[in-house]
């Protein structure tokens, strides 16, 4: 289900992020570019449909994604930049949002606010830089899969080996692509090196 994203360019933006110096506006300047080059290997094999269009020279029938039965669900607050990029590159695909906060004591999560469209039959892809111990992501998943989608892909940046490891445990038939898969977790479950408070780093 985990499928380890190889680019070296997506890799580069990436470790300026990591640069404790790199400021906001770059922070989600990168994010949102690193998010296309993960999508393009997200549809490398899409659900495809020929349509006819009128080119300058007459009519003629070429291939497209089905992005009308996309959603993308932008996990508060630090998959908003990726949500953006995401419905700039597919227009009429859907969007919707899930908030979700980690108590920072026992690192659990709670869903705080869910607004999606209908995504039953539809193909759903959670967007969200970090996978750190992973309740987060189950969490979405588990609110997402009550809407009965045809599949559920997650994507993101980085994400921690014990991470990964709960959400096969958990998540049945969610497919997951990251970029990296960073050294761990530390007391406080943030991944090492990771990124740091994302949400902070983006907004603050």
């Amino acid at each position: 289900m985990v499928k380890l994203i190889e680019n070296d360019l997506a890799t580069h933006m990436l470790n300026l992020m990591r640069d404790k110096n790199t400021e906001p506006p770059l922070m989600r300047h990168l994010l949102r570019e690193i998010t296309k080059i993960l999508l393009g290997e997200v549809f490398r094999k899409a659900e495809i449909k020929e349509r006819e269009i009128e080119t300058w020279v007459g009519k003629r029938k070429f291939e497209f994604i089905d992005t009308g039965r996309i959603t993308f669900v932008g996990v508060l607050r630090a998959g908003l930049p990726m949500l953006e990029s995401a419905l700039e590159m597919f227009l009429q695909a859907e969007g919707g949002f899930i908030g979700a906060k980690r108590d920072e004591e026992t690192l659990e999560t709670h869903i705080q606010y869910v607004r999606l469209p209908e995504v039953e039959g539809k193909r759903v892809i959670i967007l969200d830089p970090m996978l750190a111990t992973g309740g987060t992501l189950i969490k979405v998943w588990e609110v997402v899969k009550e809407g009965n989608p045809a599949d559920i892909i997650s994507v993101h940046l980085v994400a921690s080996p014990e991470g990964l490891e709960r959400v096969e445990r958990i998540c049945n038939g969610l497919t997951l692509y990251t970029l990296s898969v960073d050294e761990g977790l530390n007391s406080k479950g943030f991944i090492i090196p990771g990124l740091g408070d994302m949400g902070d780093r983006l907004y603050s």
